[in-house]
């Protein structure tokens, strides 16, 4: 069944649904949760919240309101767990601006936690992932290695400090770096989350006559993540992200396995990556750095050609 006002749907690997309402209201909604990657309840609370409300700032959206998505064994863990993830998710939709209306939960062995999420743009103002031309630079605005340092955590081997700035990247909203990328302008975006650098910039390929050039010594990084992945620190979806996409990706033969590997991480919460015109992405940087999205950098560019693959140096 089709619908003219439908902008996007599941026909594509889009990050959220968007319907028109009217001529310059479009709804945004998406809908995600997971199980805690850290250790801290408030902390799970907060990330899992800036996970989902990314969605709608990749698509250069507003979020406005948000229902909770709760999964807990009531009777096997204290319900003081359970008011602390809450609590650090409504923090972090305060800060967002967002408006908590409801939810639902239900009794589960294993505790999970996220939003349903509803955001608002302009029909002609959404930024889809698809839409990069060749010559656009490719920036991203969070460091690498969310995967493999949360591998490390449930190993026992990070820590404290290592946990808090890893805690820190991944609760950072995409806010700041949206409300920058709308008021350059932009060409396509996309948010780096389970199937990791690599696995998304191929959804941006996908249905496009255009390809990537990603060099690898640019693209923010956890100084610890490149420590750990040489110790062999490596999350089982890294390893579904890479034979999944491999055929799509071509690797310098002095690419180091290392950072190979970080680059198809899974991420939790990760960045933006936007596709923006030579012209305008020393602009953007900018806005990005001065707005308070210190690691944003340009990792590449899009190419005319090979299209439909990435070539990674």
């Amino acid at each position: 069944m089709s619908d003219p006002n439908l902008i996007t749907g599941i026909e594509r690997a889009e990050d959220a649904g968007i319907y028109r309402l009217t001529p310059d209201i479009a709804i945004i909604q998406t809908v995600d949760f997971f199980t805690p990657i850290v250790d801290d309840p408030y902390d799970f609370g907060q990330v899992a919240a800036a996970n989902a409300l990314s969605d709608v700032y990749a698509k250069g959206g507003k979020p406005l309101t948000a229902m909770n998505v709760v999964c807990f064994p009531v009777k096997k863990m204290d319900i003081s767990v359970l008011r602390d993830i809450l609590r650090g998710g409504l923090d972090k939709m305060r800060e967002a601006g967002v408006l908590l209306i409801g939810g639902h939960s239900v009794d589960d062995p294993e505790p999970k936690y996220g939003l349903s999420v509803t955001g608002i743009i302009h029909p002609r103002k959404v930024v889809k992932n698809n839409g990069g031309k060749p010559g656009d630079m490719l920036i991203l605005t969070k460091p690498l290695g969310t995967g493999i340092i949360s591998t490390a955590i449930k190993a026992g081997e990070a820590n404290k400090r290592l946990v808090k700035k890893l805690t820190e990247s991944m609760a950072m909203l995409n806010r700041d770096a949206c409300e920058a990328m709308m008021a350059v302008g932009v060409h396509a975006c996309t948010d780096i989350t389970g199937f990791g650098l690599l696995g998304h910039a191929c959804e941006m390929l996908e249905d496009t006559q255009v390809g990537m050039a990603i060099d690898s010594s640019q693209v923010p990084v956890f100084p610890e993540a490149v420590t750990l992945a040489k110790a062999g620190f490596i999350p089982g979806g890294l390893y579904r992200n890479r034979d999944y996409r491999k055929h799509m990706v071509d690797f310098s033969p002095e690419m180091p396995q290392y950072m190979a590997d970080i680059l198809f991480d899974p991420q939790t919460s990760g960045g933006l990556l936007i596709a923006v015109s030579k012209t305008k992405a020393a602009r953007l940087l900018r806005a990005l750095h001065n707005g308070g999205v210190p690691a944003a950098a340009i990792i590449g560019e899009v190419v005319a050609s090979p299209a439909g693959r990435i070539t990674v140096k």
